[in-house]
């Protein structure tokens, strides 16, 4: 992995511990990294440039059927964290037929016929993709706890139900990346006064976000809870100060590079006699 700025692995310094608190965790840090903005995101371009390679190679082997890994990055995150910048500045520059992403909302009348993790299930990566999970299982259990929508034993039933499925994801060959971007509520009423302020943000501002914003040290109790119980080693957490955007599109960015070079996906092999087909095109 390309160092440049970076001072230790991002896949240590963010990665959720034993002993890890939430409350500990500088929003506004940029660990492991001494760099700033403007360097930060010269090293964003050279790593998309270094991560769209190593998808290309990891889809190419999936069309041959040499490989069956794939990535899932599942991101969470208070509202106005920047999930979608990551979306778009760091997974958005790597050829798109390669990505597939979903965005899990309120279930469906279908989707609540069955048990939570029916929907996400469907939407796992293929072999050679890279899935992003912009929100996911995730949802029912940091509402399901903050708002009372599940007793006790059913958010237990839960954690253990996640961490069953993620072991069998995991052990299909699928590497799962589990982020949350940690913004301070300060910054994120900047940004809530941003988007109010701007005529071009207003489709992003929700009332709904004010709601949930009053229920702030609920939601920290929750992620903690999420991160005591989920935080495995087939399927670690990695929480990501997000006060600064693009310090974290750039951690992100790394844990990506970390997953992909570790896979280390070449280039398939020709499965024909590449001078014989040469020799045929030339004449054709």
């Amino acid at each position: 992995m390309s160092k440049r700025g970076w001072t230790g692995e991002a896949t240590e310094l963010l990665r959720v511990g034993e002993g890890f608190q939430l409350s500990d965790v500088d929003t506004g840090g940029q660990p492991g990294y001494d760099g700033d903005k403007k360097s930060g995101g010269k090293d964003l371009e050279h790593g998309i440039e270094a991560l769209d390679e190593l998808q290309e190679r990891l889809f190419a082997e999936s069309r041959l059927g040499v490989t069956t890994d794939a990535v899932l990055l599942v991101l969470q995150a208070m509202d106005s964290a920047g999930k979608g910048g990551i979306v778009r500045h760091v997974v958005g520059g790597v050829d798109p037929q390669g990505v597939e992403l979903a965005a899990f909302k309120a279930p469906t009348a279908e989707e609540l016929e069955h048990d939570f993790l029916w929907r996400v299930e469907k939407r796992l990566p293929q072999p050679g993709y890279i899935g992003v999970f912009d929100r996911s299982h995730y949802e029912d259990v940091l509402i399901g706890k903050v708002r009372e929508l599940a007793s006790a034993d059913e958010l237990e039933r839960r954690y253990e139900a996640i961490n069953e499925f993620e072991a069998q994801v995991a052990a299909s060959g699928t590497r799962i990346v589990k982020v949350m971007l940690h913004i301070s509520p300060e910054e994120q009423k900047e940004r809530l006064t941003e988007r109010l302020d701007r005529p071009d943000k207003h489709w992003k501002y929700n009332p709904g976000d004010v709601d949930e914003r009053m229920l702030w040290p609920q939601y920290m109790e929750a992620y903690q809870a999420v991160f005591d119980r989920t935080s495995t080693e087939h399927a670690p957490w990695y929480v990501v100060p997000a006060d600064r955007k693009w310090y974290a599109r750039l951690a992100v960015q790394e844990l990506l590079l970390a997953v992909m070079e570790d896979i280390d996906p070449q280039w398939p092999t020709a499965g024909f006699d590449v001078e014989a087909e040469k020799k045929r095109l030339a004449a054709s």
